[in-house]
C-alpha cells in the first residue's frame, strides 16, 4: 500500500470522517483528501508524526517500515516507559554496547518494540536522506542481519561507519539508495553485495525542535 492508501485505512478502521481527522491536524479536509490520494508525496516529519498521533499508529507504520500497530490513546508514564540508548555512531566491528558508547536515553512505548530484539536509537548525520530525515534526527533501530527489499535500515559498507539507506535488493544486486536526489544511488553487484552488512531495520524516527 502507498502512505496515502494506510493513512485512510487508519482513518477508517478508527471510525474516523476526514472532517474530525482534519480538525485534530488544525488542517483543512482539501489538504487530507490531497494525503490519502498522495497527491503529496513526501510527508515532513513535523506532518508525519502528529499524523500518526491522530492516527493511534506509528510514523513507521505509516511509511510502510514497519508493521501495523495500535498504539493505546491513554498516556503512558516514565515508570511504564522502556529506556533505549542513543548513539552517534555504529562501528563495523559492533558486537555490544559500551556505557561510553551511549550519549543519553530516550523513552519508548513498550508497543513499539518487539519481543527479543535489542534496540538503539542512532543520530542521523549529513543530509543524504532529506527531506524524509535530517541532521540531528534520531532513527529508532531494531538490530536485526536482515531486512527486507524496500526497508530502510542502517547499513555498513566495509569498514565505514552505518549509514541509513533504503536497502533494495534485486537477484544477485544490492542498492543503498538516498532520499536526496543529489546522492547517486550506490549499487554493489555479484560479490560486491558482500561489503553490505546490515546492522538493523528502521522503525520509527523523531525530531527535536529543542
Amino acid at each position: 500500500m502507498t502512505i496515502g492508501e494506510r493513512i485512510k485505512e487508519r482513518r477508517k478502521k478508527l471510525g474516523m470522517t476526514v472532517d474530525e481527522l482534519a480538525e485534530k491536524l488544525k488542517k483543512n479536509r482539501a489538504t487530507i483528501y490531497r494525503y490519502e490520494s498522495n497527491e503529496i508525496e513526501k510527508l515532513p516529519t513535523t506532518v508525519l508524526e502528529p499524523l500518526a498521533k491522530a492516527l493511534c499508529t506509528s510514523p513507521g507504520y505509516l511509511m510502510g517500515w514497519d508493521k501495523e500497530i495500535d498504539i493505546k490513546t491513554e498516556p503512558y508514564t516514565p515508570e511504564t516507559m522502556v529506556p533505549i540508548p542513543v548513539i552517534g555512531t555504529v562501528a563495523a566491528g559492533y558486537t555490544s554496547l559500551a556505557e561510553t558508547d551511549i550519549e543519553c536515553y530516550e523513552l519508548v512505548s513498550p508497543e513499539v518494540l518487539n519481543d527479543g530484539y535489542e534496540y538503539v536509537y542512532l543520530k542521523v548525520v549529513g543530509d543524504s536522506m532529506e527531506p524524509l530525515l535530517i541532521e540531528g534526527d534520531k532513527v529508532l533501530v531494531r538490530i536485526q542481519s536482515s531486512v527486507e527489499s524496500g526497508d530502510y535500515a542502517v547499513v555498513i559498507v566495509d569498514e565505514e561507519d552505518g549509514i541509513v539507506k533504503k536497502y533494495v535488493r534485486e537477484n544477485d544486486t544490492v542498492t543503498l539508495i538516498s532520499e536526496n536526489p543529489y546522492y547517486p544511488p550506490r549499487p554493489f553487484k555479484g560479490k560486491q553485495a558482500e561489503r553490505v552488512r546490515i546492522f538493523g531495520k528502521v522503525v520509527e524516527s523523531k525530531r527535536s525542535f529543542m
